[in-house]
């Protein structure tokens, strides 16, 4: 099922962006996918970027990576001045794999497709643990956190040519403007299988039913929050993969960008 909401792109460069975050000049291609957890969504915008030569960013790994430097910190996970004090103390680094620092290091490639680092520390695996995963939604459910992460992938894209960028609120607030848009969707039994399987692959048993209720606790978080909430936006175009192979959702989506973005 695919639906297309009619453009509202706004100029590249205005005053101020959705939210009140500084301008930044953008890279010359940004392609935004967003959708709910387990929807598909990371692994489309990692081959999407690869076909396209572009970096890949996870905003879901500088959620973790902020809960994973809080927890360390012992910090109260509901205490939103607290976790924004982590962040002041805390050196991140996001690198996409095809970034020149990675290569002069000789790092092995990670399957992510970006590297994250906390003062210093490569957390690249550590933060892809399923206690890492469920208490992101502190990150996320804090406003001013949440500004300084919008910031910081902001940032990132400024240091790429072409950035396709996957999370809950890439093509409504991160980036408004952005040259494509997607919005992943599923049905909440699939989205539960696929996660399943994946906590499987990581050596990681869980019932599908306590998968099943963890996604769905973690929809009603990110549809309810008050800054950011998970929603399309007004002109993305919407790809339910419930019945969809990876291979097919992304060939779709590269069909949209080489139509409307094929000589940027």
């Amino acid at each position: 099922m695919e639906q297309y909401l009619a453009p509202s792109l706004g100029p590249r460069l205005a005053g101020t962006l959705t939210g009140g975050f500084p301008v930044l000049v953008m890279a010359g291609l940004v392609i935004t996918i967003d959708g709910p957890a387990a929807s598909g969504k990371s692994t489309v915008a990692q081959r999407l970027a690869e076909k396209l030569d572009a970096a890949f960013l996870d905003t879901g790994a500088m959620y973790r990576a902020v809960t994973i430097a809080a927890k360390c910190a012992g910090v109260d996970m509901n205490d939103e001045q607290e976790l924004l004090a982590v962040m002041e103390k805390s050196k991140f680094k996001f690198l996409a794999e095809a970034d020149p620092c990675l290569r002069r290091r000789k790092l092995v490639p990670v399957e992510t497709g970006m590297r994250a680092f906390v003062n210093g520390i490569d957390v690249t695996e550590q933060i892809r643990q399923p206690d890492i995963t469920a208490s992101a939604r502190y990150i996320a459910a804090a406003p001013k956190v949440r500004a300084k992460l919008v910031q910081m992938q902001r940032e990132f894209a400024a240091r790429h040519k072409k950035v396709v960028t996957e999370g809950r609120d890439q093509g409504t607030v991160a980036f408004p403007d952005a040259d494509m848009k997607f919005y992943l969707t599923a049905a909440l039994p699939e989205r539960a299988r696929r996660r399943q399987a994946e906590l499987r692959a990581k050596g990681c048993s869980q019932s599908l039913e306590q998968v099943r209720q963890a996604i769905e606790q973690r929809d009603k978080s990110d549809e309810h929050r008050t800054v950011g909430p998970l929603r399309p936006a007004g002109d993305a175009i919407i790809l339910d993969t419930t019945n969809l192979s990876i291979d097919e959702v992304v060939g779709k989506a590269l069909r949209y960008v080489k139509q409307k973005c094929l000589k940027k």
